[in-house]
C-alpha cells in the first residue's frame, strides 16, 4: 500500500473516531449550554476545543474534517440549527487557519504541530487567530440581526451597565467570541503538549 493511502486511510480513521467522540460531546452538553435569551448566542461550548486538539495532534486534515463531522453532530442537537453549528464552525476556522498559515508563511521548520509547541511561536499566532475571529465573528452577529434576529432580544447587564440594541450586540459578540478563544488555544495546547498527547501519537 502506497504512503499516500496510508495517510489518507489513517487520516479518515482519526477523523472518524474524534468526529465521533466531538458528536458525543455535542450530545451531552449543547441542549444545557448557558446562552443569550433569543440570541441563541453560548457563553461557553466545549465541542471546539475537540476540534482544536485534533489540529494540534494530527494536522490540518484531519482538524477540518473533524471540525466539519463536528458542526454536523451540532446540527442535531443545538436549538437554534443550523444557524448555531454554522456560526461555531466559522468561530473556530480562524484559529486554525492562523495557526498553519503561520507555520506556512513564517517557514517554520518542520511543518508539525511540535513546531508549534514553542510558546513564543503558539502564542503570537493565536492572538493573530483571536483577533481575526472576533472580527468576522462580530461582523456575522451584526449581519443575523440587520437580517434574522430581532433587536429587542439584544440587552445585558454587564457589572451594573445595561448594553442593548448595537451596543449589546457588538459587546456580546467581541467578549464571548474572545472567553471562548482562551479555552479553544489554552486547553487543546495544555492537553497536546502539556498532557503529552501529541508526542504519544507523533502524527505529523
Amino acid at each position: 500500500m502506497s504512503r499516500a493511502r496510508v495517510t489518507f486511510t489513517r487520516n479518515i480513521g482519526v477523523s472518524a473516531v474524534f468526529g465521533g467522540l466531538s458528536f458525543a460531546l455535542s450530545a451531552l452538553t449543547t441542549p444545557f449550554l448557558p446562552r443569550m435569551p433569543g440570541w441563541g448566542i453560548a457563553f461557553v461550548d466545549p465541542v471546539s476545543i475537540i476540534w482544536m486538539t485534533t489540529y494540534l495532534i494530527f494536522g490540518l486534515t484531519v482538524g477540518l474534517t473533524t471540525s466539519l463531522i463536528g458542526t454536523i453532530g451540532l446540527m442535531f442537537f443545538d436549538p437554534f440549527t443550523p444557524i448555531g453549528p454554522l456560526m461555531k464552525l466559522f468561530a473556530t476556522l480562524p484559529l486554525i487557519i492562523a495557526l498553519d498559515l503561520g507555520m506556512r508563511t513564517f517557514g517554520f521548520k518542520p511543518y508539525s504541530g511540535n513546531s508549534l509547541r514553542p510558546l513564543k511561536r503558539y502564542v503570537p499566532l493565536s492572538l493573530i487567530g483571536i483577533v481575526g475571529r472576533i472580527v468576522i465573528m462580530t461582523m456575522m452577529n451584526v449581519a443575523l440581526f440587520l437580517t434574522i434576529f430581532s433587536l429587542n432580544f439584544a440587552h445585558i447587564n454587564l457589572l451594573g451597565v445595561e448594553l442593548s440594541s448595537w451596543d449589546a450586540v457588538i459587546v456580546v459578540a467581541i467578549l464571548i467570541n474572545a472567553e471562548q478563544s482562551i479555552w479553544d488555544c489554552a486547553v487543546p495546547y495544555l492537553l497536546s503538549f502539556s498532557a503529552e498527547l501529541y508526542d504519544e501519537f507523533r502524527f505529523w
